[in-house]
């Protein structure tokens, strides 16, 4: 697979594009203005336990208080396939990689406690629950503890962040967890000669009970000397942390800062897999090459600097795929079409097959439309970044086989997401249920925002509903008779209607209330909107007598 990131540098935004096979497959996004925090370490103070959903809310000096639920506060399980080495999967930001087991406890008591618990932590995921039983978390946390924790999830719509209490350090090729005690390895590192390799090797540089750390699967060519450049870099770090709880007077405070969007995406993703990085900015460009010559010199030579008159997104035909973006209508190769609706419960998506007719067989027809629309939802979640429950009505096939084949289809491609998913089996009601790990808001939620005309529907009242809204308001005006005389002002395509549909109502309604109404057309105005404007003093009197 042809991959190439792109990385367009400006003072106010920062945008990466990740290319595969020359279509636009991921967009990330970064404003002064929406730092990202994910990853970032607070201590934070405990301002509530709440037994009955076995959390507690921490103010971490962000506007809302961040969600710590009992299981992010546990230790992951020992894996039961110690053979392998693999414990519980981490929601790395390249791969779903192995955590390393057997966890300490923090010091004074902060952060968990030791048991067989807890799910998997990572740097940048979303932690469910555990589906096992839990420890009553009025036993782990009091209102007023002061505690670090990781931001996992940044805050969506009307929630906080969440966070974590299983702090972890990524690197370039390892993760640092300071209250972890094994070695873990990637699980996308099939050779098992090779993980016994790269343990061995990773368990004797790592200092005797100054944590774990998960082995990544870029680093499985990566020489003892990496390694152990990197395990004192992340151990400098943990110590500076450590260092500044200690001075720190009073919570909330920020301990440590995640990397900037460049650096960790150089750090997360560019790896031998990337034909090419392409950078605008000299000055991202020096420190993609300052941090590069000190971790993986030899991706050197894939790093461009672009410096042609026609801009890098143009240059790639970029620009024309980011305003499809928050289109509900994508079209498919032959013809057919998916519609994608972002909704507060969960993503819609509806397959159609739209103009494509195909041949003589229908079930053929309907299995080759449901194939590209795998492919082309796939790709979608991750371009607009969407996450939480999904589901996709793919079209009716009756058989079973080809029920299978589009929902493998759908697997293999999710399979290249850097996020985490979740695919069941086709539902009873022919439905594709998912889920998808969701740590910020997605492109829809942080590049637009609601409009002001529909107030998020998406849809306005038709000039003939206003005009029946109208005349019942003005039956109220009269029925009160407190107003005599008042100026109708409506968006001028109502008010054509009235005059061109229907031209009697306005005599009517001045015969039958004995009203004196003059109607006036203002752009302004929203479609469906109107306003009532007592004369001659001009006072504005719609809220007193609008109706539904």
């Amino acid at each position: 697979m042809k991959r190439e990131i792109l990385i367009h540098g400006g003072p106010r935004e920062t945008r990466v594009a990740i290319i595969e096979d020359d279509r636009l497959v991921e967009l990330l996004v970064d404003r002064p203005d929406q730092r990202r925090i994910v990853g970032d370490i607070y201590l934070g103070r405990v301002e509530a336990v709440l037994p009955g959903i076995q959390a507690a809310f921490v103010d971490i000096g962000l506007e809302k208080s961040a969600f710590l639920h009992a299981s992010d506060l546990l230790e992951p399980d020992e894996d039961e396939d110690e053979e392998d080495g693999d414990a519980l999967e981490v929601p790395d930001p390249e791969e779903a990689v192995a955590t390393a087991t057997s966890v300490k406890r923090p010091e004074n008591g902060q952060g968990g406690r030791r048991g067989k618990n807890g799910n998997g932590s990572g740097r940048g995921g979303q932690r469910e629950p555990s589906r096992r039983s839990v420890p009553n978390i009025e036993e782990l946390l009091k209102k007023g503890q002061v505690l670090p924790v990781q931001v996992t999830k940044e805050p969506i719509s009307t929630k906080g962040s969440r966070v974590t209490a299983q702090i972890s350090l990524p690197g370039r090729f390892l993760v640092y967890m300071p209250y972890a005690s094994k070695v873990g390895v990637s699980r996308k590192i099939d050779s098992r000669d090779q993980r016994h390799r790269l343990r061995d090797m990773v368990t004797k540089l790592l200092p005797k009970d100054s944590g774990g750390v998960i082995i990544r699967t870029v680093a499985e060519d990566v020489t003892e000397e990496h390694f152990r450049r990197e395990i004192e870099s992340l151990l400098a770090i943990w110590k500076k942390v450590k260092r500044k709880q200690t001075y720190v007077r009073k919570a909330p405070a920020l301990l440590l800062r995640e990397t900037s969007l460049t650096r960790g995406l150089i750090r997360d993703v560019f790896s031998d897999k990337v034909d090419a990085l392409w950078v605008d900015s000299k000055e991202l460009y020096d420190q993609v090459e300052a941090y590069l010559e000190q971790v993986d010199p030899e991706l050197m030579g894939r790093v461009h600097l672009y410096q042609e008159p026609t801009a890098l997104f143009d240059r790639f035909d970029v620009e024309g795929e980011i305003k499809s973006l928050f289109r509900t209508r994508v079209d498919l190769p032959t013809g057919g079409y998916i519609v994608i609706q972002p909704t507060e419960a969960l993503v819609s998506v509806d397959v159609n097959t739209g103009r494509y007719i195909g041949k003589r067989d229908p079930e053929k027809t309907i299995l080759h439309t449901n194939l590209e629309a795998a492919r082309e939802i796939a790709r979608q979640l991750r371009l607009r970044d969407l996450g939480g429950i999904i589901v996709a009505d793919f079209i009716d096939m009756d058989s079973r086989g080809n029920r299978d084949k589009v929902l493998q289809e759908l697997r293999n491609n999710l399979a290249h997401d850097r996020a985490r998913t979740k695919t069941l089996g086709v539902s009873d009601l022919g439905l594709v249920e998912m889920t998808r790990q969701r740590i910020r808001p997605s492109l829809y939620a942080s590049m637009t925002t609601v409009c002001s005309t529909c107030a998020g529907t998406g849809r306005v009242f038709t000039p003939e509903v206003v005009a029946r809204r109208l005349e019942r308001s003005l039956r109220r005006v009269a029925q009160e008779q407190k107003e005599r005389q008042l100026a109708v002002r409506l968006h001028p395509e109502v008010a054509l209607y009235l005059l061109e549909e229907e031209p009697k109502l306005i005599t009517g309604l001045r015969e039958t209330t004995g009203l004196k109404l003059e109607l006036r057309d203002d752009p302004m105005m929203h479609l469906d909107e109107f306003r009532l404007m007592s004369q001659p003093a001009g006072r504005d009197v719609t809220d007193l007598y609008a109706v539904a």
